[in-house]
This record gives structure tokens, C-alpha cells and sequence, in this order.
């Protein structure tokens, strides 16, 4: 655990009570905006607060940090490739050059913005900034979204004066280290949505069953693949309304090759997704970390289809805390051609099985996580010697 150590001269002009917070994050969705969820709940609860992001200019959360209106400092970072190929033997033989420069990026860094806290949330951006956070006395918070913890969060848990998780089953992966079940920060916009201005929106009709199926803003293959064969079958009810959100990859070839339908929409992508939570009756995707979170707060019951091609099956992990929760059903996805027509239509029409599972998607929500490691980055802050 790190110790709070005296602020920079620079500091001299601040009002009392200024925290300066640091976020580390990067690469994918569920590093990046759960980061950015904590800083806004750091900014309702201290609004004069000094907040920046540190990542890299060639990920998400170049574009993602500045539009949710927070400034970003650019460090190197690379991960490690695994595998024999050629290309992969190539990028790991510099490697140590970049972990160097990463090192020294975000050194630099921290001593430049001088934070009092680093918030890291997973990704190759946490592991340099968090190191030299630590190393230069700051004190480190790490929130992990996993069920299975990720090599980054595991590697720096030692050093942090505090450890988040979304789930329980994470806990043996910071044996010795400060942890706290918080759940997963996710988007306020997604809770206390108008169900009835939801379906106005997708223009459903008023006794509609609502599958909502996504894959994630460039889809997911097999559930697309999965659909496609069983839309007809699907739509043949005429209680069934199907939202396809397929994908930027998939949406132009589905796009030309599924017939337009009255109780069909399809979309390459959900750019509001609190309406698409609020319209759906049942939820069929994939189980990564910020979904399952989602899913839980907005209780929407869910058909998780785990994607294989993910580190150590931690989706399969994440789908598994909801399923033993009772919200969700598991469809691995080998199965997911022949059961699919057994399970998603027979759940989408069940609506007292989607009632218990709401109930229990609810139980389990963690609406408040953001505010919780919000207020313990903010303490956290108020430790250090001004």
C-alpha cells in the first residue's frame, strides 16, 4: 500500500479540498467507461475537481475520454503477444523498448499533472501509469470488471491502497490485497427510462414480446448466425418484435440479405442504449463485464452466449454470477443453432420466467458502484498532506 506524501509547490494557489485524480484505462469499452463513470461521479461530488485521463492515441478511449469532456495524455504501451507467428515474435522483440518508454511516459506523467490519486481500471495504459503512481508515492486505486481478474489489476493489487470488484468470485485473485465488492460503474443515463417512450421510439406495438439482440458495436458472428436462421420461425409469432443490433462488421451483408419486417428492427449499432434496456423484454448477448453490469441495473432477463476467445473464459465466468443469481440463462455457444429455438422463444413468451428473472437482475445491481469508488478515490484524496 502506498503512503500519502507531500503535494508540489505548484499546488500553492488551489483551494483547500481540490482533488487531483489521474484515471488510467484503456483498449476496449470495459476498461474505458467505467473509468469515465467514476469520473463523473468524482465531479458530482467534488466539482471543482483537477481530472485527466492518461492511454494511447491508437484505442477507443482517445475519442471516447475527450467526448465525455475530460482532457487525455497520450503514454506507449504495447501488450505482449502471444503466440509463434511471425508477425507476433516481431512486436514482442520490441517490446522491452516500449515497456521502457512507457515507464518513462508515464514517470513523467504523473509527476507533470502531480495527481493524488491514480484510478487505473484495467487495460495496457493501467500497468505503467499504475507502477509509477506507485512508485512515486501516489496513492492507487484499481477496479476491476471481471469475475476472472485481469494480469494488469492482478500484478498492481499489492501496491493499491484499494481494489473494486464486480464480482465476488473475483476475490481470491487479491489474496492479501484491500478489495471491496462494489459492482461495476455503469452509465446513469440507463436507469429511470420511460418503458413507454422506449417502445415509441422503436415504434412497438403495445402487447409485443421484445428480444433485444447485440453483439457489441462490431456484433458478434455466431448470435447474428443464430438469428438469422431462426428469424422467420421467431417472427412467425405475432407477439415476437425483434431489435438487431448486428454489428458495424456484419450489418451491411445482413442488411441485403434479411427481408424487412413490420416487427423487425436492424441496426448496425444502439446509439441509445437506455432505450434499448427500456424496450426489451429479454436480452440475448454476449456476457462481458459492462453488459452483465447493465443487464443487472436495468434488470433485463438475458440469454448470455460467452465468447470462447476471450483470456482464461472470463465471460463464461461473468454469465455464470448472473445465471447462479437466477437473471439469466447460459447458451454456450456451440449450442446455440440447435437450442436456440428452445430456449430464446419459449423465455421471450414466458412472461412470468422474465418477471423472476428481472427481480433477480435487480437483487443483484450495483446502481450506486460509480458513487461508492467515487467517494473512497475522494477520501482517498483528502489523506494527502496539502
Amino acid at each position: 500500500m502506498t503512503s500519502p506524501t507531500p503535494v508540489s509547490a505548484s499546488r500553492a494557489g488551489l483551494p483547500s479540498g481540490t482533488p487531483r485524480v489521474l484515471f488510467a484505462c484503456g483498449g476496449t469499452g470495459g476498461h474505458v467507461y467505467p473509468a469515465i463513470a467514476i469520473a463523473d461521479a468524482v465531479r458530482q461530488l467534488r466539482p471543482q475537481a483537477a481530472i485527466a485521463f492518461a492511454g494511447t492515441r491508437d484505442r477507443m478511449e482517445w475519442e471516447a475520454v475527450p467526448k465525455a469532456g475530460y482532457p487525455i495524455r497520450a503514454v506507449t504501451v504495447s501488450g505482449f503477444q502471444r503466440g509463434l507467428s511471425a508477425s507476433a515474435l516481431a512486436r514482442n522483440a520490441a517490446f522491452p523498448f516500449k515497456l521502457a518508454k512507457g515507464l518513462w511516459d508515464s514517470w513523467r506523467l504523473v509527476g507533470a499533472f502531480d495527481p493524488d490519486v491514480v484510478v487505473g481500471t484495467g487495460g495496457y495504459a493501467s500497468g505503467p501509469v499504475g507502477l509509477a503512481a506507485s512508485l512515486r508515492g501516489r496513492r492507487l486505486v484499481l477496479q476491476e470488471q471481471n469475475a476472472y481478474a485481469g494480469a494488469t489489476n492482478k500484478l498492481l493489487a499489492s501496491r493499491a491502497d484499494k481494489v473494486f470488484l464486480a464480482f465476488e468470485a473475483a476475490v481470491p485473485y487479491f489474496d492479501g490485497a484491500p478489495t471491496e465488492v462494489s459492482g461495476n460503474p455503469v452509465r446513469q443515463d440507463l436507469v429511470d427510462v420511460d418503458q413507454d417512450e422506449a417502445r415509441a421510439h422503436w415504434e412497438i406495438p403495445e402487447a409485443a414480446d421484445v428480444l433485444l439482440a447485440m453483439g457489441g458495436s462490431l456484433g458478434a458472428g455466431p448470435i447474428n448466425g443464430a438469428l438469422k436462421l431462426n428469424l422467420d420461425a421467431l417472427l412467425a409469432d405475432e407477439r415476437a418484435f425483434v431489435i438487431w443490433a448486428a454489428g458495424k462488421r456484419y450489418y451491411d451483408t445482413l442488411r441485403a440479405a434479411v427481408p424487412e419486417h413490420p416487427r423487425l428492427r436492424l441496426v448496425p449499432y444502439l446509439d441509445r442504449m437506455d432505450l434499448a434496456y427500456a424496450a426489451a423484454d429479454l436480452a440475448l448477448c454476449r456476457s462481458g463485464a459492462i453488459t452483465c453490469s447493465e443487464l443487472a441495473v436495468t434488470g433485463t432477463p438475458s440469454v448470455l452466449v460467452p465468447s470462447p476467445n476471450v483470456t482464461a473464459d472470463h465471460q463464461t465466468k461473468n454469465a455464470q454470477a448472473l445465471v447462479d443469481a437466477g437473471a439469466a440463462r447460459l447458451l454456450p455457444e456451440p449450442d446455440l443453432d440447435l437450442q436456440f429455438q428452445a430456449v430464446v422463444p419459449t423465455l421471450l413468451h414466458d412472461g412470468d420466467a422474465r418477471a423472476a428473472m428481472s427481480a433477480a437482475a435487480l437483487r443483484i445491481a450495483r446502481p450506486e458502484a460509480a458513487t461508492t469508488i467515487a467517494q473512497a478515490v475522494v477520501a482517498l484524496a483528502d489523506t494527502v498532506a496539502r
